[in-house]
């Protein structure tokens, strides 16, 4: 039941600065910078991070300690703006990479960031429009039920706001440590950012790892248990499916390899195996997960859906205070639908009034969805990738019933599949920055077009972020092998008749169902089968590095939860500012100079040091991996 004697922070009687000029401009760098590094992560790992705490703690750091000021709703105004850019990454880098991939492949013209920013801008408002009338249902009426983890913790560190400036200190060592070594490794390339090592004995198996502080970062902030599910899918693909493919493929030419198993193995040792084999393997395993992670929580999407559509702007015009006022229910109509329209009308996004009509009933459901399940399991277990499995099977098959197949059919169906990826992203995102409010004491409205702010400027953003990392790198490459976008690809032009090696797609799903009669958790076991191992590999260690000091006795609770937070929040930095160079470094790569690129001419300057080995990578990770102890142990008693 829910908690109707619940008090704000901030009564609803005392107005305090809230949505000011000093948090729409914080907010919106906040929401670039974290939209940024989140889709270069994404990209390369297929997982994203909150931006949510990180961004409230540098608010606080730059709001209170910088300028003077004392507002927790500015604090908040600033991470709800913040937080958006994350939302929209997650949804847009699941998707989006497709048509690029396909643009490549096809010889065409690859999207426009006009109708990037389009498709990105209107799913994120979608998300948020749809979440407006749910708020008094899911967040006011079921306080006491629904927790919202995310949205709690937010609210915690924003109450702890006499820390502000300490622990904004963390994140921005972090980020500064982390970008500092992001660009020796991969600007200067003084060593290398990606250790292997072939094991001839052990045909077909190898290990490594890219010693990277996002990676660190990222096994750190989500714990031992899944690291170790993704390391053990990284083990069970390098270790037993790639020498048993040596070791039985032998002088066969197995698809979609065009030379014998023997000469490929040969020509390009485990990285040639796992490029013609596993990636598909682990394809069907992520797919299987999806689809099951949707199965298991169909009893509680029919349930949410059911209760949510009982309280769909339940409560009506509210009790009239600041704490209760959104936007009105007219506003959100008319806004929904002039959407739809301009889906349908605007030439840069390629889908009809049909499609148009498709992504807001599917949008309507996933963000209803969505913003339930998030209060109940959190944002990192809500299944977006699942929900957009599922749409594209459904619009692809939709599609080509409807006869609209082949190129046009297959960017349509990628087209809608962002747009609701991003719907329910930004749907969790919105619940739980709301809740956070609701908790503080901001005023709804004005939040709610907090979240339509930072969705539009993350929206631009994003367009050019993509180009840029494709003109550097492009998509399925070693740098961004883009896992997620590769399976909607994958999916699509399997549905739509596309030559696909099904035997070994079948045989990653059916692993997948094996894992989840074992009881774990399928996809972060499948996203570490799909992955090169060199990936879940560090995650694996900074997973350690969390569970040391988690087992550590002889302290109160107190001081453990202070170590596991400033660890959190380095790791926080880590990410950011490796991200951030990341991005720096794919300017440096389409800048020429000479016979090069700036790049190219910024690894030369100390090319053939002797410290550009295995060991000297090794070396300066372990160094990385001390600054993070040292970070976590800084409050220790």
């Amino acid at each position: 039941m829910s908690d109707n004697s619940f008090k704000p922070f901030v009564p609803a009687e005392k107005n305090l600065p809230e949505f000011t000029a000093t948090s729409i401009i914080l907010g919106i760098l906040l929401a670039v910078l974290f939209g940024g590094a989140n889709a270069y992560l994404g990209l390369r790992v297929g997982m994203t991070v909150s931006a949510s705490i990180p961004a409230a703690v540098i608010s606080m750091g730059v709001i209170r300690v910088i300028l003077r000021r004392d507002s927790v709703l500015e604090n908040n105004m600033v991470q709800t703006i913040g937080s958006a850019g994350e939302s929209v990454a997650a949804g847009a880098i699941f998707t989006m990479p497709a048509l690029f991939l396909w643009a490549a492949e096809w010889g065409t013209q690859a999207p426009s960031l006009v109708e990037i920013a389009i498709i990105a801008g209107i799913g994120g408002a979608l998300g948020v429009l749809f979440m407006v009338p749910l708020r008094k249902a899911l967040i006011v009426q079921e306080h006491g039920v629904l927790p919202y983890p995310e949205g709690q913790a937010c609210a915690e560190v924003l109450l702890a706001g006499e820390e502000g400036g300490a622990k904004a200190g963390i994140v921005f060592k972090g980020l500064g440590i982390a970008a500092a070594y992001k660009f020796i490794a991969d600007g200067l390339k003084l060593f290398p950012s990606e250790v292997h090592y072939e094991i001839p004995a052990y045909a077909g198996a190898g290990v490594g790892m890219d010693v990277l502080p996002a990676l660190l970062g990222v096994g750190y902030i989500c714990g031992t248990k899944i690291s170790s599910y993704l390391f053990a899918g990284g083990i069970t693909g390098w270790f037993v499916l790639m020498p048993l493919i040596v070791l039985f493929g032998g002088n066969s030419v197995l698809f979609p390899a065009d030379v014998t198993v023997a000469e490929l193995y040969a020509e390009g040792g485990s990285f040639a195996v796992w490029t013609n084999y596993i990636k598909y393997i682990g394809a069907g395993a992520v797919a299987a997960g999806g689809v099951i992670s949707l199965i298991k929580s169909l009893p509680l999407i029919v349930k949410t859906f059911r209760e949510a559509m009982k309280g769909y702007g339940k409560g009506g015009a509210g009790t009239g205070e600041r704490t209760d006022k959104d936007l009105s229910m007219k506003v959100i109509f008319i806004a929904v639908a002039v959407l739809a329209v301009l889906l349908w009308l605007i030439p840069v996004v390629p889908v009809n009034l049909f499609c148009a009509v498709l992504i807001v009933i599917f949008g309507f459901f996933f963000a209803t969805v969505s913003s339930r399940m998030v209060g109940l399991i959190g944002s990192s277990n809500n299944p977006v990738s699942g929900m957009a499995i599922a749409t594209l099977l459904v619009t692809t098959i939709i599609l080509k019933a409807t006869g609209q197949v082949g190129q046009a059919g297959m960017t349509a169906a990628i087209a809608i599949g962002s747009v609701i990826c991003i719907v329910a992203a930004i749907a969790g995102d919105t619940s739980q920055d709301l809740k956070t409010g609701y908790i503080v004491g901001a005023t709804p409205y004005k939040q709610q077009i907090g979240e339509l702010v930072g969705v539009v400027a993350s929206s631009i953003a994003i367009g050019a972020i993509l180009y840029l990392l494709s003109a550097a790198w492009g998509y399925g490459s070693q740098e961004l092998p883009a896992p997620q976008a590769t399976l909607m690809k994958m999916i699509v032009e399997g549905v739509m008749g596309g030559n696909l090696p099904w035997n070994l797609v079948f045989a990653g799903a059916f692993i997948g169902i094996v894992v989840e009669v074992l009881g774990i958790p399928v996809l972060p076991f499948a996203v570490g089968l799909y992955l090169p191992i060199h990936l879940s590999t560090p995650m694996m260690l900074g997973g350690v590095v969390r569970w040391i000091f988690e087992k550590r006795k002889n302290m109160t609770e107190k001081a453990k939860k202070d170590m596991i937070e400033n660890g959190v929040l380095y790791c926080s930095g880590l990410i950011a500012g490796e991200g951030l160079v990341g991005i720096l470094l794919a300017v440096f790569a389409i800048i020429p100079m000479g016979a090069g690129t700036l790049g190219d001419f910024l690894a030369s300057l100390v090319s053939g040091t002797p410290i550009n080995s295995n060991l000297g990578g090794l070396i300066f990770f372990a160094l990385l991996t001390a600054t993070m102890w040292a970070a976590v142990k800084r409050k220790e008693k």
